[in-house]
């Protein structure tokens, strides 16, 4: 019989499955005494509720925009004062956080991805938000596909910040140049254009122009970036909360990819740098995957976007971002509270979508004159708006964690020549060896 309580243990497997080495751990723990003492710091008898924020918001510009709103909730709130504190990347705080855990040193408020909900829940380190939700005004007015990242066993954990959707965004003119005249629509008109938009000028078997990059690496960005394809192939990686990577759907999605690449139209990214948009702006790709918050609209170079093409069905991914309340102590929670309903408000809502570019949680703010207004002169916001019914979330199952870096080590081996077969083969005994252990 274990010694160590059931919170101990399931934090015991996430330090074993992530292989963190002990100065790592180290830094972690003097990292979270330091915070601590900024607590205990923050937390003077002045009749105000003092609450730390994590959050990984980047690029720096979309962190000033968040900041700036979470000065005016302190304004508007003399009660309560939230320090929203830049944690790093979420990748580089998930060793921090789960360290911030066990020491019984949270930050009251966090912001994350929602995938890491089943983690949380399952380290009994967030409060369901059950009751609360039941009785919010704003309710009604959040988009209804959210939902599904929210919720898991039965219970609210968490709301969004935001949301968006990934699409292909092209370049016009190349497209015209290539004779081009309408996106496609389907896998197969995909892959028709990718091969079109190819272009060898020098006969050296190195093309100068490839139709699409696709996000080489087995981290979370490529397989975000693939799992609209398992969807629109009517496929799935979770049945009854156990994975299930190796289903003749994943592998038709898989194969997908490989085909671009062995018809020599797909150019892989670097290695786990597939969100990086150098090839597309300098006209070396013609397509890439990705969303609105996406430096091009930011850039000088012509570009348009379509919708993700279908095979069995329409689908593309929800690029979210998620609040949580931590567990701590009843005034602080129900403080924290107070500023989740503030980032579902309008009045919040309205000013980060417009100053970020991600899509609005709150339907009234979608729907509002000030939005379609700025809408309107960003021709690429409707595509992503007109892509959020068939928008889908990844699984937020509490070994989702796991799971994703055993479909990603797939989708890497298939890029580099490994048969998808084999491949999801491959990662599914992989995956099995470790729920195997996790149950032990």
């Amino acid at each position: 019989m274990s010694i160590f309580p059931p919170t101990m243990r399931n934090l015991w497997r996430q330090f074993t499955n992530f292989r963190w080495q002990i100065n790592i751990t180290v830094i972690c723990l003097i990292m979270c005494l330091s915070i601590y003492g900024c607590q205990s710091q923050n937390n003077k008898d002045d009749g105000v509720i003092h609450l730390t924020l994590w959050q990984g918001i980047n690029p720096p510009v979309n962190r000033d925009v968040f900041n700036k709103l979470v000065d005016r909730f302190n304004q508007t709130h003399p009660d309560i004062y939230v320090e929203s504190i830049f944690a790093g990347t979420l990748d580089q705080q998930l060793p921090k956080l789960l360290t911030a855990v066990v020491g019984n040193v949270p930050p009251d408020i966090l912001f994350f991805y929602p995938q890491i909900t089943g983690q949380m829940v399952e380290l009994d380190a967030i409060i369901p938000l059950d009751d609360w939700w039941k009785n919010l005004p704003v309710k009604s007015e959040i988009i209804p596909n959210l939902l599904e990242e929210m919720q898991i066993n039965g219970h609210t954990w968490s709301v969004p910040l935001y949301t968006s959707n990934i699409g292909i965004f092209y370049r016009p003119k190349l497209f015209q140049a290539a004779g081009i005249t309408q996106p496609p629509k389907t896998w197969s008109e995909l892959r028709q254009v990718a091969k079109k938009l190819t272009i060898d000028r020098n006969g050296d078997n190195r093309p100068e122009q490839y139709g699409i990059v696709l996000p080489l690496g087995k981290g979370e960005w490529t397989v975000f970036c693939w799992f609209p394809f398992l969807w629109s192939a009517g496929g799935e990686v979770v049945n009854n909360n156990q994975p299930n990577l190796n289903n003749p759907e994943a592998i038709a999605a898989l194969q997908f990819w490989q085909n671009l690449l062995t018809d020599g139209s797909a150019k892989l990214s670097a290695p786990e740098r597939g969100y990086e948009e150098d090839d597309f702006i300098a006209g070396r790709v013609a397509m890439q995957i990705t969303g609105p918050w996406s430096y091009i609209t930011k850039s000088d170079v012509d570009y348009a976007v379509f919708p993700m093409p279908a095979n069995v069905e329409k689908a593309t991914a929800i690029g979210g971002g998620n609040m949580y309340v931590m567990k701590t102590q009843a005034a602080r929670e129900k403080a924290a509270l107070k500023f989740l309903e503030y980032v579902l408000s309008t009045q919040f809502q309205t000013e980060w979508s417009i100053g970020t570019g991600f899509l609005p949680v709150n339907k009234k703010v979608a729907q509002s004159k000030t939005y379609q207004e700025f809408a309107s002169k960003k021709p690429e916001l409707q595509v992503f708006l007109e892509q959020m019914p068939v928008a889908r979330a990844r699984p937020i199952i509490a070994g989702y964690s796991r799971l994703s870096d055993s479909l990603g080590r797939g989708i890497e081996a298939t890029l580099l020549g490994e048969s998808p077969q084999k491949a999801l083969k491959t990662a599914q005994e992989r995956l099995d060896l470790i729920w195997e252990n996790k149950s032990k």
